[in-house]
């Protein structure tokens, strides 16, 4: 049974994608990912991804520049979710310009940024 066979994809044929900074441990983004994204994940050790909005496959990066270099990856105990470590290629996973898209803390009863911008989005995106 190949790598592939094994992992269990939804009932849309699709898996939850974790990518996590190989160095810090620092969750960047939630993602999803089909057999074909993670099959060329793994081929070209470049996060792939499967966008639900547009049903195509995402080349992380491929509008930003902002990639995603694969370094290690895993499954958990149920074969049901993906974590990528990975080497963020310019520091940027989040759309917004951040390093993580995780950057909204509960204060209370409020969401708080607690992440700089690093890079204005319209000068990533146009």
């Amino acid at each position: 049974m190949s790598a592939l066979e094994k992992i269990r994809f939804d009932e849309k044929g699709l898996i939850p994608a974790i990518a996590q900074d190989f160095v810090t441990g620092e969750v960047l983004m939630f993602a999803w990912m089909n057999q074909a994204s993670l099959s060329l994940t793994i081929e070209k050790q470049q996060a792939v991804y499967y966008s639900r909005t547009r049903k195509k496959l995402w080349f992380k990066g491929e509008e930003s520049g902002h990639t995603q270099k694969i370094k290690e990856i895993y499954t958990d105990c149920d074969n049901d979710v993906i974590l990528l470590k990975v080497e963020q290629v310019g520091g940027i996973a989040c759309h917004t310009g951040r390093k993580s898209c995780f950057f909204q803390k509960l204060n209370g009863n409020n969401w708080a940024s607690v992440a700089e911008v690093l890079k204005d989005p319209k000068e990533i995106y146009g």
